[in-house]
């Protein structure tokens, strides 16, 4: 089964994984997943392919070089975005794109229009995996899943390819933040590893953002509007008068680049009670402390205007930028761009405006890289995956693990 084939295969499981679960991995559907994935390896030759407790799905391929040599990882991630539905995926192939609009669903008036993703510009004459329109395609992360089954089933069935020991990880929950919370990386193997989770061909960071979670609980007073005044306390005005506190250009509509930003993911409330949601992201440690410091002093104001304990702020780091931990490694960034050029591909080195697995792995002894898999639009209905690119990747994969014997 090529990486192609393989992609349609898994992206047909709905693997969603959940914000405040009370259970790891935060979906049941994923462990299902993950057992479907451990048969699959098997069957291609990983041999000690097993799925543990925490559900991380772990493999391994054995040196066959005499010399000693590094253990590369190279790690997948199995859930796919809360953000938009996961459920009846159905992907469609369209070969030699015509560089024109695509009727995603015709009876919703869905359009995937170059116009508005002008990646699709660069796509004219190659082969395309696209959405109905009616869910997310789950390129992030199942194609970086097929990319690393590819090179996997290229080293065993061509034992001429020299390599030493490759391991293999699929995770669950990263797209919640909590990917690699059990990972353990002793046993896991490597001594350094390649998150398969990017995008466009020759994409390769080593920089994230900084990264916390703040959940905000308003308290309120509620009473009867005819005779509310000074009594009533309206805790969703109160949610309104903390957002409208926060800089409003710092917002991911108003940034790009190195900026970072507050994001208001979701809020419920009502007079009585109000929660608010943010992600804080920065890539500059400083200014992402202070972003944090920002947001306490904002909870202080309202609560000396209001009355203590009128607004609880909690706030909970999720991960750092990894270039600190890479960067004392950087030869295996520039090993992976040797490959990428001697492929005629052209690196393409930038910050990823989001985090990977590889941000925590990083902090964990395990530097870890991120490399593209040809997904783009991820965690919506606009979703694609380049064919060609996908299958350079896993071509890229398999040089990257032999140079490691050269």
């Amino acid at each position: 089964m090529n990486p192609v084939e393989r992609f349609m295969k898994y992206v047909r499981y709905n693997t969603q994984s959940k914000e405040r679960s009370d259970s790891y991995p935060s979906t049941p559907e994923q462990l299902v997943f993950g057992q479907m994935l451990v048969e699959d390896l098997k069957q291609i030759g990983v041999a000690d392919a097993h799925q543990d407790a925490h559900g991380y799905v772990i493999g391994s391929i054995p040196s066959n070089v005499d010399q000693e040599v590094p253990a590369v990882g190279f790690v997948a991630h199995m859930d796919t975005a809360p953000d938009f539905s996961g459920e009846n995926i159905q992907p469609r192939l369209i070969e030699n794109y015509d560089g024109k609009d695509i009727v995603l669903n015709e009876e919703n008036h869905i359009v995937l229009s170059p116009e508005d993703y002008p990646s699709l510009k660069n796509k004219v004459g190659k082969s395309l995996i696209v959405t109905d329109g009616m869910t997310l395609l789950g390129g992030d992360d199942k194609a970086g899943i097929a990319a690393i089954f590819g090179m996997a089933e290229n080293l065993i069935s061509h034992p001429e390819i020299r390599h030493g020991k490759i391991c293999i990880a699929f995770t669950p929950d990263e797209e919640v933040g909590t990917g690699v919370e059990y990972f353990d990386v002793p046993a896991f193997g490597a001594e350094f590893a390649y998150t398969v989770d990017g995008g466009a061909v020759g994409g390769i960071e080593y920089e994230t953002f900084n990264a916390a979670a703040a959940m905000i609980t308003v308290h309120g007073v509620s009473s009867h509007p005819g005779s509310a005044k000074g009594t009533m306390k309206s805790a969703v005005e109160i949610g309104m008068e903390f957002h409208h506190m926060l800089p409003e250009n710092e917002r991911p509509q108003y940034t790009e680049g190195y900026e970072g930003f507050y994001h208001l993911t979701h809020m419920t409330g009502s007079v009585e009670d109000a929660r608010l949601f943010y992600i804080v992201r920065d890539h500059d440690r400083a200014k992402f402390e202070a972003k944090k410091q920002l947001m306490e002093q904002a909870a202080a104001f309202i609560n000396a205007k209001y009355g203590e304990g009128t607004l609880e702020l909690v706030l909970k780091d999720t991960y750092y930028n990894m270039r600190e931990q890479i960067e004392p490694h950087m030869e295996i960034v520039d090993n992976a761009c040797a490959v990428m050029r001697e492929m005629g591909i052209t690196p393409e080195i930038e910050a990823v405006r989001g985090g990977t697995d590889g941000s925590r792995l990083s902090y964990m002894g395990l530097p870890c890289p991120n490399v593209f898999t040809g997904g783009y639009n991820c965690h919506g209905r606009y979703e694609y995956v380049c064919v060609e690119e996908l299958l350079q990747s896993a071509e890229f994969l398999t040089r990257l693990a032999a140079a490691y014997a050269k």
